[in-house]
């Protein structure tokens, strides 16, 4: 008596499979979107927090303003760190790095008092946000195209 399996049997476990698959994988596909959207909004609320933690370090320190820069990386370039601050300074104790992908952050300008960095919920779909240096806001730049992503990565 034989203890394997036949080619026959192998080949109709391969086809299961991939049914299962073809089925599965369309309706698992919107969490995918669903956790970036949540690592986006962890990202922004610890740029936030990190942002005002600053602020009260220098206050402590007898000076009341926030940080003027939140890294010191070129803008539009990938894998560099972003939000790690300076050689002064410490943002995020653990910084981002840029790509230009869902999930992930790219500087996008720096230029006098803001400056702009993008996140990227997909490819095709990102919400603008700017840091301005004189009051501290992180916000996301409201528009028609992005006001739903915009609320849902600022709630």
């Amino acid at each position: 008596m034989k203890s394997a399996f036949t080619m026959i049997e192998l080949v109709f476990i391969i086809v299961v499979l991939g049914i299962l698959s073809a089925v599965a994988f369309p309706k698992m596909a919107p969490f995918l979107e669903d956790a970036k959207i949540a690592r986006g909004q962890s990202n922004v609320s610890a740029i936030r927090s990190a942002i005002a933690n600053e602020r009260a370090k220098n206050m402590l320190n007898g000076t009341v303003a926030y940080p003027q820069i939140l890294d010191d990386e070129a803008a539009n370039t990938e894998n560099v760190s972003l939000f790690d601050g300076n050689a002064t300074i410490n943002i995020l104790q653990y910084p981002l790095y840029a790509k230009a992908t869902g999930g992930n952050w790219m500087k996008r300008t720096a230029n006098g008092a803001t400056t702009t960095y993008r996140y990227y919920i997909s490819n095709a779909r990102f919400v603008d946000f700017n840091y301005t240096r004189a009051t501290g806001s992180f916000d996301c730049i409201h528009n028609a195209a992005n006001d739903n992503d915009c609320a849902l990565l600022t709630k």
